[in-house]
C-alpha cells in the first residue's frame, strides 16, 4: 500500500502519535527521516482515534488496515469502539479509562473483529494518550505486533 496523500493537518496529527509515544515511553515508536511514512510502513499495527464523544479512528497504518480488512478511507470513519466485539466493549472502556489516568499501558490484550468478521486476539499492546505540545490530550493510540487469528468454529 502506498502512503496516502496526507495533507499538512493530517501529517501533524499523525506525527503526534510518534511524538507522544516517545515522550511517554522514552523510546521511538518508529524511526526514519519522515515519521509519518515510518508509522505508515511499520511492521506492527498502529491505530489512533480522536477525542470525539464517540471517538473515530483518524489513523491506521497499512498493517492495521490489513488486519481490519478496510481501506484507509473507511477505517478513518469507524468509531473505535466498533473495532471490539460487543461483549468486550465494557472491558475496553475500562482500559481507556486506565490509559486516561496513567498516560499509557503496555499490557493490553483483547479480541478485535475485522470488517469481514475475522476475529483476532491482540496481545502486549501499548495504548497511550496523544498529548500535544500544550499538554492537551488529543486522543489515544495503540500499537501491537502480536496477534493471533481466532477460529470462530473450533473443531
Amino acid at each position: 500500500m502506498d502512503l496516502p496523500p496526507f495533507d499538512d493537518a493530517q501529517r501533524i496529527r499523525i506525527r503526534l502519535i510518534g511524538d507522544s509515544y516517545q515522550r511517554l515511553l522514552g523510546r521511538p515508536l518508529a524511526e526514519g527521516p519522515d515519521l509519518v511514512a515510518a508509522l505508515w510502513s511499520a511492521p506492527g499495527a498502529i491505530v489512533a482515534h480522536g477525542t470525539e464523544a464517540d471517538p473515530i479512528f483518524f489513523f491506521g497504518n497499512q498493517t492495521a488496515l490489513r488486519l481490519f480488512d478496510m481501506p484507509f478511507e473507511d477505517f478513518t470513519r469507524l468509531p473505535s469502539r466498533l473495532s471490539a466485539e460487543p461483549l468486550v466493549r465494557e472491558a475496553r472502556a475500562r482500559l481507556l479509562e486506565r490509559v486516561s489516568r496513567d498516560g499509557f499501558i503496555e499490557d493490553y490484550a483483547g479480541v478485535r473483529t475485522s470488517a469481514k468478521g475475522a476475529r483476532f486476539r491482540i496481545e502486549r499492546a501499548v495504548v497511550w494518550n496523544l498529548i500535544d505540545s500544550a499538554g492537551m490530550v488529543q486522543g489515544q493510540a495503540a500499537a501491537f505486533d502480536h496477534w493471533t487469528p481466532i477460529d470462530p468454529f473450533p473443531i
